[in-house]
């Protein structure tokens, strides 16, 4: 207990030094000291520095910090009940449900006022689509429970993901060739992935959104443990299968679903997050995995955002470049250390 309350209290360090470096760091850097000032409501030395970090820094920090939260969660969810180490939201198509239902909503809306893609978001209204996201990210997750059935090979599941994920993605296209050229451009641009340009409007939306997914996660804690053996034992000793399986679905839609909507879809995130969690706390106890989980996908996403802004240019690397290389060598990792995989390619 003395062990998992320390790494908790270290990953939350770690956690909240990264965003406060998200804050300070950018093509404009602010001093640490009024940093810290304006982070606790006190006056800076320069008054900017309150509308820069007040306007733009701190809700792109906070969002950051609960769409790696929400994509580690997400992604430790869903590897759980799929008993593949190579499952996350975005592998399995789920952000591309989740994105399907935005384009959805705006080719109903936005495209039809010819508006650019942020005009198209505030008609829809971002709880909206925040709501059409998650329809999205269920319908996809469900329909890949649903094949899951029939099949037994975790490799074999995880192309059934991949192809689900690309025939949204091709429904995604087809969606775009019917609406505004500009939606659809700039609807590309989305698709990289971006922690920017949310408001504190947004975050009002977005973070009881994360934090109910979080909610339904911590509840099945006690069936998802039981899950870790097999299905069978956890009928065995009582666990409804199909009310946590529905658990998890609901949870996933929301956060995966909820990110989506705000960030675009996010890479590697759901995937490498839980695997580098489980490192720390050596154990699949869910009592354990999923707190750190949570804090060590805001820790990542923090660093990610860091290092996409540059000090002292204008340069903004792409999110989903910065996620890219640091997930790529995780999943390789878990692919060369995973026997399962070695037997079922053989």
């Amino acid at each position: 207990m003395t062990r998992r309350r320390v790494l908790l209290s270290a990953t939350g360090a770690v956690a909240v030094v990264l965003f406060v470096l998200a804050v300070a760091l950018g093509p404009v850097s602010v001093p640490p000291v009024d940093t810290l000032r304006v982070l606790t409501g006190a006056s800076p030395s320069d008054p900017r520095w309150s509308v820069l970090i007040g306007t733009v820094r701190f809700p792109r920090a906070v969002t950051a910090a609960l769409a790696g939260a929400a994509l580690g969660v997400a992604g430790a969810l869903v590897q759980t009940l799929f008993r593949n180490p190579l499952a996350d939201p975005y592998v399995l198509g789920v952000s591309s449900g989740a994105g399907l239902g935005v384009a959805l909503s705006l080719a109903a809306v936005g495209g039809s006022a010819g508006a650019s893609f942020a005009e198209g978001l505030a008609g829809v209204g971002r709880l909206g689509a925040v709501g059409a996201a998650a329809v999205g990210a269920a319908a996809v997750l469900g329909l890949v429970l649903l094949l899951a059935r029939w099949v037994r090979s975790v490799v074999t599941l995880l192309v059934v993901g991949v192809m689900v994920g690309a025939a949204t993605t091709a429904v995604v296209s087809l969606v775009l060739a019917w609406s505004d050229p500009r939606i659809a451009q700039q609807f590309v641009v989305w698709g990289l992935g971006s922690v920017d340009g949310t408001s504190r409007a947004d975050l009002a939306v977005l973070a009881p959104v994360v934090a109910a997914g979080l909610a339904v996660a911590a509840l099945s804690v006690k069936p998802l443990n039981a899950l870790l053996l097999g299905e069978a034992h956890a009928r065995s000793v009582g666990v409804p299968v199909r009310r946590l399986r529905a658990a998890v679905v609901l949870a996933v839609a929301l956060l995966g679903g909820g990110v989506t909507a705000f960030c675009g879809p996010i890479a590697f995130v759901g995937i490498a997050v839980p695997h580098l969690a489980r490192l720390l706390v050596d154990t699949s106890d869910h009592r354990a995995l999923l707190p750190v989980t949570a804090l060590v996908g805001a820790a990542v996403v923090l660093a990610c955002v860091v290092v996409g802004h540059p000090p002292g240019t204008e340069v903004v690397v792409p999110l989903n470049v910065v996620t890219s290389l640091v997930g790529a060598p995780v999943v390789i990792a878990v692919l060369l250390r995973s026997r399962r995989f070695a037997v079922a390619l053989s």
